[in-house]
């Protein structure tokens, strides 16, 4: 069935059947007075994530909720800030990740991947931000959420196939009336990093509370902290000494460096400092508008509409560009070049060009002198005179819904809604420097005039010596030419269900028994549009990877259905005893038909203590990135190259090794080491990729013990398990069996020495489109595995002045096993950090927070942070960094909230975060991924800003 058929069937399907069943925003099943407690004070347990509407009835689905005391206490910028640090949520990217950063804020529930979890908003799908389907959590209107709800145990039946790892769910206020101002100004205790977010919302019911309409809008704005404001990133390190990129000043050609005085070429003598220039919280500026509205026709039927829009602005910051150890072609005659340079060029073993053909060529007039040569050169340069570079990544999204719902009988209620959006994220650069332009001014006639004069060339001088201040400003006009790309996403859903209760009893029960059933259909698009120099591989200098212009797209007709049956209850040693069961069968048009289904059920042997447990089977299908992506040349982390330096000199098989790879044999004994530990990669999508299949099992206890009023414990242990899953191997995948343990060339699989391409010239692994590095395909090969146990306990005990609350989350992570293809080792991260295991997965994590209330008048709370040790990988391995480099003992954060209720209509609120200003972990910037490892620490994981304050004033009227 083609793509505009399967449109034109659904349609007529939905507006068939919208008088008998639909859905757009799904009810919760909850015990109601729990809820109570999770919405108006401290989070509470409770069972959620269920399209079937009876209170009633409980899902066997572990939850995590966010209340609304929790949402006032944390006064969060955005909707990431709410349930970033909650155990068990492995760290997305965030304002945090600077290297690595497209300017979104994502989900990253155990670990899994953003790509395998689901944002919803009222129980709905937001339209995706990014290429790999991701939602920007900088999006959600965080002025009118109510709660969060977080299922962490997989819901696909019940959302869609691709929750995998669960769903957030932000659960908005429904039906506000009044007016509602509320503005919060933060700073860091060293005077940066400040923060301030303004919300005005305002709502009213009209006709008799037949009809309202809310509309909030809202501001923020956060500063940058650099991390040359924080002593523990104000050096990139190796081995405790400062150690930088080989991309430095003076020039480096083919790993030979100018002296200080720029008339000769030496042994390498400096690397440069990159750390100061990135950031540790990333700016933000975001304006955000939301409105929502409802009106009941008449009893039974209600019309329903809402609408959002964002436009974000973050940017991104990382040291000045540079020449990052590419190919030129040098003219000999370059005006900037005496005869000694030249004489140590022409001798490189790679050029290899006699004396005197070599003064020859510098005496050479012009391009068409018949004694002219231009070799090609490897050379590093940091272009410092361009400054920092800049990425400015800007997101306009916008999303409307519209439905109608209501009740076809006492017992069964309908839904149907519609829901468009679309997200426009432009990234442009700037300070980045085009590489065409660069070897324009190379090729210089003299110190001010190009061969080449068009686009106003002017010619470079690259061999000064110095701190590389030589360059003159004309030719930083000349070659710094901002580039940039837009990615574009678009989401169209149609949705139908109907849902109630057979009856108003059930066979042995007085409860009765529950069903949901709808259908669903979804049309994603997504695409990048760049300019000429970005869609170019190599030609925008220290972008790490070129961005090409494609567009994907896809869609899915899925039906579904829920049952909860209560088989007994109100009998000894039965309570209440009930089962479920869900099943979605999903037809895509890029991989066919799946079904995902879960079956599970709870005992309650007697009142208070009920035992769950939920067996779930999910199919997911690769997003638009995933298939699409056109292959390109990237970065990835690696210390040290086998091929390197003298490792392979006197080692036949080594060296035979790292010559099939594309290494000039003259090259052997000379070749330099990783550039910034980073090497080039190339990966791309895959259009043949399949679907992914995870199960998972969850199995736990709830207590609400009435003995003890105001106790609600629970304890979870969940098991998933992706097969099949879409993945890319890893560099010790391929480097290991390649070279050996020992890097010496006795690999176990040699064939996969065939995944290293070297630069022609030098045979490092870093250049431009001259050298794909290590490749590194996607396919279903992969394999994940995580289990754990999750515990809630949460004490309410009533005091004569008022009440003191204790909420303890926390998570046992038992094990994370990785395993990119199935010849490759399976990797257990628990309790890691590296490249490979990143983001941190500690074994043991929890919050505990501590509340007193005093009458209705101040809230004093107190919020414990734990995490527990974790070590490098390869700790021990004599890899040459330093012992307390490779492991970080565990970590203790404190923050003071205090809330006061100065009037009836006015309230504020101060935290003081990290209360002991303790400082992050120190590391090396050459451990572990540089999206995670930013500033010689893990930012997403420690608190690297250090003590800060907050306060919010709200007035209600």
């Amino acid at each position: 069935m083609t793509s505009s058929t399967r449109k034109r069937t659904i349609a007529r399907l939905l507006v068939g059947t919208a008088a008998a069943s639909a859905i757009g925003v799904p009810a919760f099943a909850q015990d109601s007075e729990t809820l109570a407690a999770a919405s108006t004070t401290q989070p509470a347990i409770v069972v959620t994530g269920t399209r079937i509407t009876n209170p009633n009835l409980e899902q066997s689905s572990p939850i995590q909720v966010v209340g609304q005391d929790e949402i006032d206490y944390r006064q969060a910028t955005n909707a990431e800030e709410l349930i970033g640090e909650l155990p068990g949520i492995a760290p997305g990217v965030n304002s945090s990740v600077n290297n690595g950063s497209a300017g979104a804020a994502t989900l990253n529930l155990r670990g899994l991947g953003s790509q395998r979890n689901l944002v919803l908003l009222d129980g709905s799908r937001l339209v995706a931000s990014t290429l790999g389907s991701a939602t920007d959590l900088n999006i959600i209107p965080v002025a009118l959420v109510e709660r969060v709800e977080v299922i962490t145990g997989g819901a696909s039946s019940v959302y869609g196939a691709d929750a995998v790892s669960g769903v957030a769910n932000f659960v908005l206020r429904q039906d506000f009336e009044g007016v509602e101002a509320a503005g919060t100004f933060g700073l860091t205790e060293r005077g940066d990093g400040e923060r301030i977010r303004m919300d005005l919302t305002v709502g009213a019911g009209f006709d008799d509370g037949r009809g309202n309409a809310v509309l909030s809008i809202g501001y923020q704005e956060t500063d940058a902290v650099l991390q040359s404001n924080r002593l523990v990133s104000q050096n990139a390190t190796f081995g405790g000494q400062a150690f930088g990129s080989n991309t430095t000043v003076p020039t480096l050609i083919n790993g030979m460096q100018l002296a200080p005085d720029g008339q000769s070429l030496i042994p390498q003598y400096n690397t440069f400092n990159y750390a100061p220039f990135n950031y540790f919280q990333t700016p933000l500026e975001r304006y955000n508008m939301f409105a929502m509205a409802s009106y009941e026709i008449t009893p039974g039927i209600e019309v329903y509409t809402r609408g959002m829009f964002t436009r974000a602005q973050v940017d991104v910051a990382a040291a000045p560009s540079g020449l990052f150890t590419q190919g030129f072609q040098l003219p000999l005659n370059n005006p900037f070049i005496n005869e000694t340079i030249r004489q140590q060029i022409c001798a490189i073993p790679t050029i290899a060009i006699d004396p005197a053909t070599c003064t020859a060529a510098g005496q050479a007039t012009g391009p068409n002198d018949p004694n002219f040569l231009a070799p090609t050169v490897v050379l590093d340069r940091r272009l410092v005179e361009q400054g920092p570079r800049l990425t400015e990544n800007t997101t306009n999204q916008f999303q409307l819904w519209a439905g109608v719902r209501g009740d076809l009988s006492p017992t069964i209620s309908y839904d149907v809604s519609a829901t468009y959006g679309e997200s426009r994220r432009a990234s442009t650069n700037f300070r980045y420097g085009l590489m065409s332009r660069v070897q324009q001014a190379l090729f210089a006639a003299d110190t001010t005039t190009c061969y080449d004069p068009s686009n106003g060339c002017f010619p470079i001088n690259i061999f000064g010596g110095g701190v590389g201040t030589n360059i003159d400003p004309q030719a930083i006009a000349f070659i710094d030419q901002p580039a940039g790309a837009t990615v574009e996403t678009s989401l169209a859903v149609v949705n139908a269900t109907l849902n109630g209760t057979f009856g108003e009893t059930g066979f042995f029960t007085e409860t009765p028994i529950g069903f949901a059933v709808g259908v669903e259909y979804r049309d994603y698009t997504a695409g990048q549009v760049a300019d000429v120099p970005s869609a170019t591989q190599g030609e925008v200098m220290g972008s790490g990877a070129p961005s090409p212009s494609f567009r994907g797209g896809y869609d899915v007709i899925e039906a579904f259905a829920e049952l909860i049956v209560p088989i007994v209850e109100d009998v000894p040693g039965f309570y209440s005893l009930q089962a479920e069961g869900g099943i979605r069968v999903s037809d895509y048009s890029n991989t066919g038909t799946s079904v995902t289904w879960k079956a599970g059920g709870s005992w309650e042997p007697f009142e208070g203590f009920r035992f769950r447990g939920i067996y779930q089977v999910s199919v997911r299908s690769p997003n638009i990135g995933e298939l699409f992506l056109p292959t390109t040349i990237g970065l990835t982390n690696l210390t040290v190259d086998p091929c390197a330096g003298q490792n392979p000199v006197g080692n036949a098989t080594l060296t035979a090794i790292c010559i099939a790879q594309g290494a000039p044999a003259a090259a052997i004994g000379n070749i330099p080491q990783p550039s910034s530990a980073q090497i080039n990669t190339s990966f791309g999508g895959n259009p043949a990729l399949d679907v992914e299949e995870a199960e998972s099992i969850t199995l736990g206890l709830v207590a609400t013990p009435p003995q003890i009023p105001g106790l609600v414990l629970s304890i979870d242990y969940f098991d998933i398990t992706v097969t099949d899953a879409v993945s890319s191997p890893t560099v010790p995948d391929i480097l290991t069996p390649c070279f050996g343990p020992n890097s010496d060339g006795n690999g176990s699989d040699p064939s996969l020495c065939a995944s290293f391409i070297r630069n022609p010239f030098n045979g490092s692994l870093n250049g431009g489109a001259e050298t794909p590095g290590i490749l590194l395909p996607l396919s279903n090969l992969g394999r994940f595995e995580t289990s754990g146990v999750d515990l809630r306990v949460n004490y309410t005990l009533p005091v004569s002045f008022g009440s003191i609350n204790w909420d303890f989350n926390g998570t046992w992570w038992d094990s994370f096993v990785i395993q990119s293809t199935p010849t490759s080792g399976a990797l257990e991260c628990v309790g890691l950090f590296s490249s490979a295991c990143d983001p941190i997965k500690p074994e043991w994590q929890f919050n505990l927070r501590t509340t007193v209330a005093i009458d209705d008048l101040v809230d004093i709370s107190l919020l414990w942070r734990w995490i527990d040790g974790v070590e490098y990988q390869f700790r021990g391995a004599g890899q040459g960094f330093l012992p307390e480099s490779e492991a970080f003992d565990e970590a203790n954060y404190f923050d003071l909230t205090v809330r006061s209720n100065v009037s009836e209509n006015f309230d504020v609120t101060l935290t003081v975060e990290n209360l002991l200003d303790r400082d992050p972990p120190k590391t090396s910037s050459f451990i572990g991924s540089t999206a995670f490892n930013n500033g010689e620490t893990y930012p997403s994981t420690y608190d690297a800003l250090g003590r800060r304050y907050t306060v919010t004033g709200r007035i209600r009227f």
